[in-house]
């Protein structure tokens, strides 16, 4: 029995053969032909996937923006000390308060500027209340930082930069109003240097895909800047 496996053996190893040049000629065109087709459609859906992740982003947080003055609203429009605030989900919120006159109308009241710890009523943000935004208006808010070392730390998993930048509306009187709001980037859209560590984009809304907010009228806008 064992001859007779020993010789079916040394028979069949006697029949194999690997690839001739011809063949393997056509393995690495058609190799080629793949990598040339699906790697650009793998790449655009790469790029699809992060801005269909900005994109859902901005629209949470408009929904929670919008959650938080309709509760305002509901109560009836409460303030403290001369400012709009509101309790939504167990955080106190500062709103938007108009000075007195708003002739222009420039500020509109109850949007969230920041949770009431000291902080002004006014539309114009910092980097930590635009991160106290993010934390309170969303159920499960997603890691984020103002610090782009943060971005290059090993362990920390930042998903998000927060930042502030210049926005505008235009008042009632036709005029142009800026203020200071907040700007949220995808931090894997985000430049690198030499050494591959990611770069702070400055509040520039031309880099990366981000959204900015605007307290003082509550608009929401999202910035895509990938291929």
């Amino acid at each position: 029995m064992n001859k007779v496996f020993s010789q079916y053996n040394v028979k069949n190893l006697n029949n194999q053969r690997g690839f001739t040049l011809i063949e393997l000629v056509i393995v690495v065109v058609i190799l080629g032909f793949l990598a040339v087709t699906a790697i650009p459609k793998f790449l655009d859906l790469t790029d699809k996937a992060k801005q269909a992740n900005i994109e859902g982003m901005a629209g949470g947080f408009a929904t929670g923006v919008s959650l938080v003055r309709a509760q305002w609203e509901a109560e009836g429009r409460p303030t403290a000390a001369n400012v709009n605030r509101v309790d939504y989900e167990g955080s106190f919120f500062a709103l938007t308060t108009p000075p007195t006159p708003n002739n222009t109308k420039s500020i509109r009241p109850g949007y969230p500027v920041g949770l009431v710890n000291g902080n002004a009523s006014t539309a114009d943000m910092t980097n930590a209340r635009c991160i106290e935004l993010w934390q309170g208006v969303f159920a499960q808010p997603p890691s984020v930082s103002s610090a782009v070392a943060d971005l290059n730390t090993v362990g920390l998993n930042i998903d998000y930069l927060a930042d502030t930048t210049s926005v505008e509306l235009i008042d009632s009187a036709g005029a142009t109003q800026t203020f200071t709001g907040c700007v949220f980037y995808l931090k894997e859209t985000l430049d690198k240097n030499a050494a591959g560590n990611f770069v702070s984009p400055g509040g520039n809304i031309d880099i990366g895909n981000n959204f900015t907010y605007n307290a003082a009228n509550s608009e929401v806008v999202v910035n895509v800047n990938t291929p």
